[in-house]
């Protein structure tokens, strides 16, 4: 079977970065991102490519060299599907915020909403891709839905779970650990089908690097990745607590533990708690899969990952009170990173967030840095919270363009992003421009405590 027209809808961090690289590898084949937020489509075809919409090392260029040549951004959903051999659904699926399931299932609205549309449109047989993260047994859904509603057409469903890091996204599309498809291997269709994907990948991938399984178990895969990556940091960082209670250092006690080739050295880096869009949401999503089965024992083990990592949040939240006399109401604190991670523009679940709407339910006044983040994402993500009125956040939380605006005459100074310009920051004038005593948090373990405290600061570092 061969592909000559892939659809791919919904134009996010997912979508995007993989389509971009597919294109780019694939020239043969027309690639058309599609999205219903025209302003999102806009930026990714801004004649300016440092103005798409996600930033990610590396991504411009690649977009620069495809878009006009066999990548498109289009709003015209119903035509590119329509002329699609391969269509990838690559929409959000949030947490669920009502009903059964709240805060924990994931939200399969825009799935379905996906997979009607496809059904609606579509005139001539389809390949349907899950790349979003989805729970076990979605896949099921889809054809139910697809096999039922549709003109007559004939559909094969896989799975082609994404195991992107933000900051290296571009890395890891294009040297992958390995690239994961799920479908009906029991079928000659269905082989068909994977066999479809499998060509598409090996135009870069080793073949021996890309593995097919069936449905079940990719969509299991997924979730279980990013589980036992976020179980990794969950662990590290209770460990942390202890080492400042105890006198030891994590970064030592990271270091002897990862040395054991068991281990490893990966995601044990201690910090104010891990963010992003996959693992918390992950997480609530096994936990929630595995109550449904009555798994209760499943369930609390996976919970506490979350439990440690929110905990985390709240501890160096209080620490700053804390040191800061036990008090921060009316103080001035500077928050450097908003985005979850170093070198990506996303905030979702950012620790940052959480830090600073406990501040600021201390009473405290925020002034935040961030290279890549814009003020109205930082307001956005404080509004959604609902904590306080969207004008008492703009009022009380300040956005500068440099990290020494957000040090200026502050009381502390907290590093919620491990960005690498802020270790080579003018940590003499920041402190020269501080009140005294000036305080330095550092929730990433980014700089070397003795150098810091030579030049005068009040400095915490989680774990020692």
């Amino acid at each position: 079977m061969k592909i000559k027209n892939i659809c791919c809808i919904g134009a996010g961090y997912v979508g995007g970065p993989t389509m971009a690289v597919i294109a780019q590898k694939c020239p043969e084949i027309k690639v058309t991102v599609v999205d219903i937020n025209e302003s999102r489509i806009a930026a990714w075809n801004d004649e300016d490519v440092d103005n798409i919409p996600i930033y990610e090392p590396g991504l411009s260029n690649i977009v620069k060299e495809a878009r006009g040549r066999n990548l498109f951004f289009s709003t015209e959903v119903d035509s590119a599907i329509d002329k699609a051999d391969m269509i990838f659904i690559s929409v959000n699926t949030p947490t669920k915020t009502y009903g059964m399931g709240k805060g924990m299932a994931a939200d399969l609205k825009f799935i379905e909403l996906c997979a009607r549309q496809i059904a609606r449109v579509s005139t001539s047989d389809k390949i349907v891709i899950e790349k979003s993260t989805l729970p076990v047994r979605t896949a099921e859904a889809l054809k139910n839905i697809l096999d039922n509603t549709g003109n007559g057409v004939n559909y094969q469903i896989l799975s082609n779970p994404e195991f992107l890091a933000e900051g290296t996204a571009v890395d890891d599309l294009m040297n992958p650990d390995r690239v994961l498809i799920g479908g009906d291997i029991d079928s000659d269709k269905g082989k068909e089908a994977v066999k479809a994907l499998v060509d598409i990948y090996a135009h870069w991938v080793p073949r021996e690097q890309i593995l097919t399984t069936n449905v079940w178990s990719s969509e299991l895969s997924k979730l279980t990745a990013n589980a036992f990556l976020a179980q990794r940091v969950s662990s590290i960082n209770a460990m942390s607590e202890l080492c400042e209670k105890t006198g030891a250092d994590v970064n030592e006690v990271a270091k002897a533990v990862g040395m054991d080739s068991r281990i490893g050295p990966k995601f044990l880096k201690a910090s104010v708690g891990f963010g992003g869009s996959c693992f918390q949401k992950d997480i609530l999503n096994l936990v929630y899969i595995a109550k449904s089965f009555g798994l209760e024992e499943v369930a609390n083990y996976w919970e506490q990952v979350i439990i440690m990592n929110d905990h985390q949040k709240k501890r160096f939240a209080t620490k700053i009170v804390k040191t800061l006399f036990n008090t921060v109401s009316g103080k001035k604190i500077g928050i450097l990173g908003w985005a979850f991670k170093k070198d990506t523009n996303d905030t979702r679940e950012s620790a940052a967030i959480y830090v600073t709407d406990y501040l600021l339910n201390e009473q405290a006044e925020i002034v935040v840095y961030d290279p890549k983040v814009k003020a109205e994402q930082v307001y956005a993500d404080l509004d959604y919270l609902n904590t306080r009125t969207e004008a008492e956040n703009r009022a009380r939380v300040k956005v500068v363009n440099t990290p020494y605006e957000a040090a200026y005459q502050t009381h502390a100074v907290a590093i919620m992003t491990e960005w690498d310009e802020f270790k080579e920051l003018d940590w003499p004038q920041i402190y020269e421009d501080m009140l005294k005593p000036a305080f330095l948090f550092d929730g990433r373990r980014l700089l070397e405590r003795k150098t810091k405290e030579k030049i005068g600061f009040e400095f915490y570092a989680i774990g020692s």
